[in-house]
This record gives structure tokens, sequence and C-alpha cells, in this order.
């Protein structure tokens, strides 16, 4: 065999590796731009999920702060109506130690045949005080 014939051999084989390194590096690229779409339509999917992640933090937050709001306005309400309670409460507590109302109670007390003990107990007095007043009103 004549070089040239060698030579024609050695470069036919050297052509018929490099075209199927060639086909290997197109497989390969074609398998990585498969990869590379899915990889992006991941990600895609990613942003999708956390934009509306957002959304859905954004609407939680601002209804905790409705919330909060309404809390704060219903402790306002709630402090107001306590104070309110507690005026009504002392006026109360005024007039049932009253000189008049406590009079009044020791009347009734005894028109309804209850003891000096028991009418003693009901105003807060003492039996010598609950009988000076009946005294003094009979």
């Amino acid at each position: 065999m004549t070089v040239s014939l060698w030579l024609i051999i050695l470069v036919s084989v050297v052509e018929v590796t490099l075209l199927g390194v060639l086909l290997a590096f197109f497989l390969r690229l074609r398998r990585s731009e498969a990869l590379l779409n899915r990889l992006q339509a991941n990600q895609t999917q990613l942003l999708e999920r956390l934009r509306q992640n957002a959304e859905l933090e954004q609407e939680l937050v601002a209804t905790f702060a409705q919330r909060q709001e309404q809390l704060r306005l219903l402790d306002r309400r709630l402090e107001e109506r306590a104070d309110g309670l507690r005026r009504l409460l002392e006026q109360a507590e005024g007039i049932s130690r009253s000189p008049q109302f406590l009079r009044e109670v020791i009347l009734n007390g005894h028109s309804k045949g209850r003891s000096l003990d028991q009418i003693a107990r009901s105003t807060g007095l003492s039996v010598d005080e609950v009988e000076l007043i009946l005294a003094q009103a009979g």
C-alpha cells in the first residue's frame, strides 16, 4: 500500500471520528437545551408562585392591620364602658351610704319583720346603730 492510500484511510478515519464526536456534541447540546428549557419553565413557575405568595402576604398584612385597628377601637370602647360603669358604681355606693337611704332600708327591713342582726348585716352598721335609728323613727 502506498502512503497516499494510508493517508486517505487515516484522514477518513479521522473524519468519521470527528463526525461521531460532532454527533455526540449535538445530542448533548439538544439534551442541554431541553434541560435549560425545563429549568426556565420551572423558574417561571417559581417566580409566579413567589408573586402569588407576595400578594397573599400583602393581603394578610392588610387584614392584620385592619384587625389591629378594630381591636384598638374595641379596646377604647371597652375602656369607656368601664369608666362609665365605675362612675355608676361610685354613685350607687354614694347613694347606698347616704343616711336617708340607710334609714329607709332599716325602716323597710323592720316593717318586713327582719331581725336587728339581719338589718345590721345588710346595711353594714352595728346593731346599736340600727336600734338608734329605729328609736329615732319611732
